[in-house]
């Protein structure tokens, strides 16, 4: 087995574990806000899950420059696995230990957020770094994404009826586990230890190209956090249909699961008809399921929407972050993913935000209809841009087929 064959299920185990960590606290995060001081539900548990992607928006672009720099992935990993695994302990213990305020629960929760974004966003970086076809990496990128979620959703809502804190000891188990996994890769990043960080970061204001990808990606991940917020709150709510943590963890593997099973074949496909079909498909698409979720008028039909939304999100997640591959350059990769990371992360702030408010404010309904006619809005704003950036030699080819 090659270097790049032994080195892409570790990377993708990496990832696994990065995103199942994360998943395990959504569908219970309710009782999980409070049990560590939170007043509130709704208005808590936004917080809560935005003051992580406040610290991934903030953060991802600095590791990526670092390891840009150094010319060095794996040490950071590390770092942020074992930064990620002291803000989950530290979650589960210090707040009923030293009565902490809910304001002092989300400075922790910010702390996590910044540590674990490097060890998820790195990872990702070194599959880019792999040889074998961008899409084939980004595919095994998205299958671990998927998998984590679709694992994560579920197996966090049984552990939620273990006890309201078990999930945060397990995510901390989890984030422990991947920095033991850096030692047995082979580090690929360019060697530019002269580099520095604000060079590094200027490789996005000089491709602007990647901002077609980064769009897309914000997309992608919008509907991932309204979904981590207002859909757990809606299944649970009176107004939706009362379910309880477990099975609310249930509805939501109904998306990730398709999610999951079908980012790599779907990343090998756009390595074989190009990003373009399946970038621009998925995302026409998208809005317009996410809105069938809220119209749905029973449980079944809510989770066969969830399962549509799952196959739409799993067309299009492998194709764009191969398309950032195809567009970046070889010494700025890291810090061309952690701005797709950043994107990414600014969706999913929006999606608990915006969802949340309206959700708040209007009810649940008009929460599912603003968010899918963002979505709609972006994609159609979004797709005539797509076809007449000057894409160049490098990605061409991939973007739009061979």
């Amino acid at each position: 087995m090659t270097s790049s064959g032994r080195d892409r299920p570790i990377l993708a185990t990496a990832v696994f574990a990065v995103l199942l960590a994360q998943v395990l606290l959504y569908p219970g995060v309710p009782d999980l806000v409070s049990a560590v001081g939170a007043t509130t539900t709704l208005d808590a548990s936004m917080w809560f899950l935005a003051a992580e992607f406040a610290a991934f928006v903030v953060c991802a672009g600095l590791w990526g420059a670092a390891s840009d720099s150094f010319g060095k992935r794996g040490p950071f990993i590390a770092a942020g696995a074992l930064g990620g695994a002291v803000g989950y302990f530290a979650l589960a213990l210090l707040p009923e230990a030293f009565s902490l305020s809910f304001g002092a629960v989300l400075a922790i929760r910010v702390f996590q957020g910044a540590m674990t974004i490097g060890a998820f966003s790195l990872a990702m970086t070194m599959l880019m770094d792999l040889e074998g076809g961008h899409g084939k990496n980004m595919g095994a990128a998205g299958i671990a994404i998927g998998l984590g979620t679709a694992v994560g959703a579920p197996l966090g809502g049984q552990l939620y009826g273990v006890g309201p804190l078990v999930p945060l000891y397990v995510a901390g188990v989890l984030l422990l586990c991947v920095a033991t996994l850096t030692p047995l890769l082979s580090d690929r990043a360019p060697s530019t230890a002269e580099r520095r960080v604000r060079e590094a970061l200027a490789t996005l204001a000089d491709q602007p190209t990647l901002g077609v990808p980064y769009v897309f990606g914000f997309i992608d991940r919008f509907t991932a956090g309204f979904f981590a917020l207002v859909g757990t709150v809606y299944f649970q709510s009176e107004a939706g249909f009362g379910l309880d943590a477990g099975t609310t963890g249930m509805m939501l593997g109904l998306f990730f699961a398709p999610f999951a099973l079908l980012q790599y074949p779907f990343g090998v496909l756009s390595d074989r008809v190009g990003r373009t079909v399946p970038i621009v498909v998925g995302s026409a698409l998208y809005g317009l399921a996410v809105v069938g979720v809220g119209l749905a008028p029973t449980v079944t039909t809510a989770g066969a929407a969830m399962v549509v939304v799952g196959v739409i999100g799993a067309l299009m997640a492998p194709a764009t972050m191969a398309l950032v591959t195809d567009l970046a350059t070889e010494e700025g990769r890291g810090t061309a993913m952690a701005g797709f990371n950043i994107f990414g992360s600014l969706g999913f702030l929006a999606g608990i935000v915006i969802g949340g408010t309206v959700a708040d404010e209007m009810g649940f309904f008009a929460a599912f209809v603003v968010a899918g006619a963002l979505e709609t809005a972006i994609a159609l704003v979004s797709i005539p841009a797509f076809f007449k950036f000057d894409l160049g030699e490098r990605g061409e080819g991939a973007v739009f087929g061979r």
